[in-house]
């Protein structure tokens, strides 16, 4: 239940990180102020939306950091899985005898 709850939150991070990175302005962005859009950078006050929005994206990477550890511990520790079916490390084995009586090509 645990791993969902995390990975949910691992995924929404991701998609915030995403959209802070996409909305913020690189170095060469001052080159617009002579073109008209000088005044977009006045809404988080005057000094501008690059201090919040650098906190705000330092912190998601953050929770992104912690989540991933969380996640590949939780993913490699088999004994919090009670139930081996539901486990993402088992692989089905295969009985080779099985279908080697049941082919209809014959060996040589």
């Amino acid at each position: 239940m645990s791993f969902q709850i995390i990975l949910v939150i691992h995924v929404l991070l991701a998609l915030g990180m995403v959209g802070l990175i996409l909305i913020q302005h690189g170095k060469g962005a001052g080159a617009g102020a002579g073109f008209g859009s000088g005044a977009a950078g006045t809404v988080f006050g005057a000094r501008g939306a690059n201090t919040f929005l650098y906190k705000l994206t330092a912190a998601m990477a953050l929770g992104f950091f912690i989540t991933s550890i969380s996640l590949a511990y939780l993913a490699t520790s088999e004994s919090n899985v009670s139930d081996t079916s539901q486990s993402i490390m088992v692989q089905p084995l295969v009985d080779e005898t099985a279908q080697t009586e049941s082919s209809d090509i014959p060996s040589n």
